[in-house]
């Protein structure tokens, strides 16, 4: 039996963030284990705590969907750490804790909240007209819709549709049978002076959950590619909303760094036995 936490990410108020199943010291477990028990759990994103290889980690992690490993996934990050730090442990460094994972290092800095440094992209750059026609047709939006689109891909290989409006967004009713492979992110604008400077939705059919609830990554792609020009520096994203969700995410732009932050609370505690 392994020790396990499910964690709700992004969200001060109970059961209406993303959760995350986390499995401590799975050392031992193959590929088809993890594989199996994130089917399973058939949350967005399972992952397995182990043993760092890199002297700079505190511990390294395999993050999990329903449809196979992903070598980085933002939520899960900050409800690994979160629970890698509940369960005991003790970082190098008071002020951060660095996570070892297929995509690198990465830095989850404690504070008020969790928030961990985007990861540079692997894709980035415009999207093709008959890419862009796809994403647009699938999500059931018109061309005039689209403001701008953008790869901002930082692992799990997100497109990002910038639409003019928060409307815009939750009014999108997706046709799930066409994306083929596609993992499309869409984000527009709250009017100035609302709680939220904009409303974020993920769409990753084939991979998990149809529309992910409140997605780490897509958000710390969407900072790097418009914090501080068509958006502020420093805001908060909502996401969930249509999926009865009060996901809040804390962006921040410092330099050519995005910090994502979010609130971590867990709400599940146990043993799990996997095939022992």
């Amino acid at each position: 039996m392994l020790p396990f936490r499910q964690v709700d990410v992004f969200s001060a108020e109970p059961l209406l963030g993303n959760p995350v199943a986390v499995v401590h010291d799975a050392d031992a477990l193959d590929d088809e284990q993890m594989a199996a028990f994130a089917r399973w759990t058939n949350l967005s994103e399972t992952t397995f705590l182990l043993a760092p290889t890199s002297p700079d980690a505190d511990y390294r992690v395999r993050i999990w969907t329903p449809g196979g490993e992903l070598p980085f996934a933002g939520h899960p990050t900050l409800g690994s750490a979160h629970a890698w730090l509940e369960a005991g442990g003790v970082p190098a460094s008071p002020e951060r804790v660095v996570q070892e994972c297929p995509a690198g290092l990465v830095d989850v800095r404690r504070g008020e909240r969790l928030a961990f440094a985007g990861p540079p992209f692997v894709r980035s750059g415009p999207v093709s007209p008959a890419d862009l026609e796809h994403a647009v047709r699938v999500l059931g939006l018109a061309e005039a819709d689209v403001v701008e689109a953008a790869w901002i891909d930082n692992g799990p290989g997100w497109m990002g549709l910038l639409v003019g409006s928060a409307d815009v967004v939750l009014a999108c009713r997706p046709d799930y049978g066409a994306f083929d492979d596609l993992k499309v992110g869409i984000v527009g604008p709250w009017p100035e002076g609302s709680e939220c400077a904009v409303e974020v939705r993920a769409f990753c059919p084939g991979h998990g959950p149809e529309e992910d609830p409140v997605t780490g990554s897509l958000n710390a792609g969407i900072g790097a590619w418009l914090a501080g020009t068509r958006l502020p520096a420093s805001y908060v994203a909502a996401q969930g909303t249509v999926l009865q969700r009060r996901g809040r995410v804390h962006v921040t732009r410092e330099d050519d760094v995005v910090w994502v932050g979010g609130d971590t609370r867990t709400t599940v505690v146990g043993t799990v036995g996997l095939g022992d």
